[in-house]
């Protein structure tokens, strides 16, 4: 039988049939997929074949589908292996509050440069508007707006209180296979409830003493639209390493970087030091925000420095 997975829980997996029943099913022995150094081998979003144990009402995978894309993170406990955090998403929103918790540019940019590098199409929602009370708030806030746009992302302002813009969201989400990420405490469920009331996720309050959040979501879970469509609402995210990245690709991942990386005088310019480079000026003069440079410099560095395993899909 075919199914898709909708919740891992690390040794089992809820499978939703074609005809829409739920099976209980695990892995049987070391499945592994050829070439790939990850903790889960299979993850929420995959297409799989499984068949039912004899007298059990539970099924054993026995085939996983290719995957058209997927995003994962470094494992938490083993720095050699990776996490997939979903797979065949159409669509991954970055959860991005200005505060509690705030979202750094640099947390935000290492998602959206994978999202790049996996062919994901990302969405900044920039949740829990209605907090933002003050003119150095709301300052922040159209500056954060304003980097992610120049970029080319397309960025929403939300509230799951109050309401605002849901109904964008939901048009944005219909019939599609969306994901959603951020920080803990970003506000990923109680947005996933306002699209979607008959959810019902369980939400969090935000510590005021570290203003972050708790870890609500424990394991990555798919569910049903009413309108249309599924989300994948995926732990919160304290920490996001970049995985398996090229230093000579990295640049291809910043969408207006690229776009002024064609008139350098090297092909392989890296943006820092050398002649000819048409990157540097477009940062002074405020075409490429400095933020934004800011991050790719720090990635650069990671990826210099890091052991990776070539076994990423290209982007094409």
């Amino acid at each position: 039988m075919k199914g898709i997975v909708t919740k891992s829980t690390g040794s089992w997996y809820d499978v939703k049939t074609e005809n829409g029943d739920h099976i209980t099913c695990r892995i049987r022995g070391k499945f592994r997929i050829k070439g790939i150094k990850t903790t889960n081998p299979v993850a929420v979003g995959d297409w799989v074949d499984f068949e039912m144990e004899p007298g059990k009402d539970t099924g054993v995978i026995t085939h996983i589908y290719p995957r058209k894309n997927y995003l994962l993170r470094r494992s938490i406990n083993l720095s050699k292996q990776y996490h997939i955090l979903a797979a065949n998403i159409d669509q991954v929103f970055l959860t991005a509050p200005i505060l509690n918790p705030e979202t750094t540019p640099t947390f935000a940019d290492r998602i959206l440069v994978t999202a790049e590098a996996y062919n994901i199409p990302a969405v900044i929602l920039i949740n829990k508007i209605d907090l933002l009370d003050t003119p150095e708030l709301i300052a922040k806030k159209e500056q954060f707006k304003k980097t992610y746009e120049q970029a080319g992302y397309p960025v929403l302002e939300v509230s799951a209180r109050t309401g605002k813009n849901i109904d964008q969201l939901k048009a944005l989400m219909k019939d599609k296979t969306s994901m959603f990420t951020g920080h803990s405490g970003a506000g990923k469920s109680s947005l996933i409830n306002a699209v979607d009331p008959n959810l019902n996720l369980k939400t969090g309050e935000i510590s005021e003493v570290h203003k972050q959040g708790k870890h609500i979501t424990t394991f990555a879970q798919m569910y049903d639209l009413k309108f249309g469509g599924n989300i994948i609402d995926t732990p919160g995210i304290r920490g996001f390493g970049i995985v398996d990245m090229k230093p000579d690709e990295l640049d291809s991942y910043f969408p207006e970087i690229f776009k002024y990386k064609q008139n350098c005088k090297f092909n392989n310019c890296k943006h820092t030091n050398e002649p000819g480079c048409a990157v540097k000026p477009a940062v002074k003069s405020g075409k490429i925000p400095l933020s934004r440079y800011k991050s790719y410099l720090q990635l650069l560095e990671e990826t210099e420095a890091d052991d990776n395993f070539p076994y990423r899909q290209k982007k094409v």
